[in-house]
């Protein structure tokens, strides 16, 4: 019986190991799509029309392979072809696909456990009491993960790559959490810069130098292969999650892509250094607009992201082929997607994240596999939360918490169920994390300007909470300020309606948003699902 794998791509920085010579490690050209310009046709065979299976038994049971990308912009899967080509064009893309708390940690525990950050209490990256790998360890939440749940289920899992904020903290660099059959990650230097870190490998301890070959996005992949050929070799199913550091800072180029997108320009959208911010927060409202040195500093780091992406975008190349090589293609799921969004000089905002807009709360999420068909896309609401019940679903496994998230298999069929009998809106937040984006192990990141000044959250940015409908754009600050953007005539979300929208309108998003702060498990299900009257 043939083995049907669910791969689901994310992209982690992870150790590299020797590769078996029968499998190419596709290292990619001195060449890439630019910004702007169209992807290259549709060069792949068309997805499987196999249904997935709902079968107990390991040899019956799709592999899951999920890369992650780390502070990835939705516009910037436009400079990633072989991307689109392998798994865009054979499968399906969420237009709709939002992340609760747009900060890595956070992401990363709601991803893993399917649940909000107010049910798993992980808010940021690195204070003691709300955030960060340290407190996921205290409170134990590592004991249930999609990953303790499919290798309960038989799966041979495998972490490459970035795990959470702090690891391995006072664990210790042997540590290796539960529920993971193959384990790399870093413990030593600063894996964001892709070369000169160290990875635990299984509890033993492997340096990676400044060798070309030694890339830090390149060893993941590689890792990935290799959990391909012995799963194939065993006869088991496996759940690959591969993280990537790119496109996150210093944002670290491969050798080869170093020279690419010379000449590229910094989007300018509307929201772009926008003129008139009187209808923002007070704390935006303090910003200066973006001087001509702030904003070529920021063209930089998009061409350094940019590049940073060649190497991901090899990376899902390499994983395909070795799919076809193992001739476990097309019984393979892959799911390709970000943990955070990330705004470059929008609503007059320095680089970074953890805002309630579009650019850091909509994410790219991109799922190719048996019976899904392609080159669909899906308005439909979806989010970080609801990964780990699609996992268990495809892989026949079992959570032993609730889950908030509603698995998305649903989704992945020709007949969609309607928008209506959907999810309705989407909970998102800021929590009280004391450094915005330490999302470094290692405090080496240059520390990222304020947006104003005060005493509110970091860098002066009051927490929140809000809703994402499949219209509006909610957010209810700790000052009493409001935001509402109605994102179907304002989609740069330029115009603040929050002072002159219909009361009742304000009163419901209101008042469904208090729910939603209180829900856990089916609540939450049941709260997302009513539609809204106005």
């Amino acid at each position: 019986m043939r083995n049907i794998f669910l791969i689901t791509l994310s992209i982690i920085v992870a150790a590299c190991s020797s590769l078996p010579g029968s499998v190419t490690i596709n290292l990619g050209s001195n060449t890439a799509t630019p910004a702007n310009t169209a992807a290259p046709q549709n060069t792949a065979s068309p997805a499987s029309t196999v249904a997935p299976t709902s079968a107990a038994t390991p040899s019956a049971r799709p592999n899951i392979i999920f890369i992650l990308a780390d502070d990835m912009a939705s516009t910037d899967l436009e400079v990633m072809p072989k991307l689109k080509s392998l798994v865009t064009d054979q499968g399906v893309s969420f237009n709709n696909y939002l992340v609760n708390i747009s900060l890595c940690c956070p992401s990363r525990v709601a991803t893993l456990r399917g649940q909000y950050a107010n049910n798993s209490k992980i808010f940021g990256n690195g204070t003691p009491d709300n955030g960060g790998f340290e407190r996921v360890y205290e409170l134990g939440l590592e004991k249930a993960t999609a990953a303790v749940w499919l290798q309960n289920a038989g799966y041979r899992t495998m972490l490459a790559g970035k795990y959470l904020n702090g690891y391995p903290g006072k664990a210790g660099v042997t540590y290796v959490p539960p529920g993971w059959t193959e384990w790399y990650s870093a413990v030593r230097g600063n894996a964001y810069n892709e070369f000169g870190y160290t990875l635990n490998e299984n509890g033993k301890m492997v340096q990676y130098g400044t060798k070309a070959e030694e890339y830090g996005t390149d060893v993941y992949a590689k890792k990935t292969v290799q959990l391909i050929q012995t799963s194939v070799k065993e006869g088991k199913p496996f759940f690959a999650y591969m993280a990537v550091y790119a496109p996150h800072t210093p944002a670290t180029a491969a050798p080869r892509h170093e020279k690419l997108f010379a000449d590229v320009k910094l989007p300018r959208p509307p929201s772009f250094n926008e003129d008139d911010m009187g209808d923002k927060p007070a704390h935006l409202q303090r910003s200066n607009k973006l001087t001509d040195k702030q904003i070529a500093s920021m063209e930089e780091e998009y061409r350094k992201r940019l590049q940073s992406l060649q190497a991901v975008d090899d990376a899902v190349e390499t994983i395909v082929n070795a799919l076809k090589e193992t001739n476990q293609l097309n019984n393979t799921y892959i799911f390709f997607a970000a943990d955070n969004g990330y705004h470059l000089g929008q609503h007059r905002l320095p680089a970074g994240k953890q805002q309630p807009y579009e650019e850091d709360i909509r994410l790219p999420l991109i799922v190719r596999g048996p019976g899904v068909p392609a080159g669909k896309t899906v308005d439909h609401l979806s989010g970080n939360i609801d990964l780990a019940s699609t996992w268990i679903e495809l892989a026949g496994a079992k959570a032993d918490i609730a889950l908030d998230g509603r698995s998305l298999v649903p989704l992945l069929k020709n007949n969609l169920p309607s928008i209506e009998s959907w999810r309705q809106c989407f909970l998102i937040q800021r929590g009280d994390d004391g450094d915005e984006d330490s999302s470094q192990p290692q405090p080496t990141a240059t520390p990222r300007p304020a947006v104003g000044g005060g005493r509110l959250g970091a860098g002066g940015n009051p927490d929140f909470a809000g809703l994402r409908t499949k219209k509006y754009t909610y957010v209810e600050y700790e000052t009493g300020e409001k935001e509402l953007y109605d994102l179907a005539k304002d989609p740069y979300q330029l115009n603040n309606i929050a002072k002159s929208a219909n009361a009742d309108l304000l009163k419901e998003l209101s008042t469904r948003l208090a729910e939603m702060m209180k829900c856990a498990g089916e609540s939450c299900r049941k709260s997302d699902g009513v539609a809204f009257k106005n």
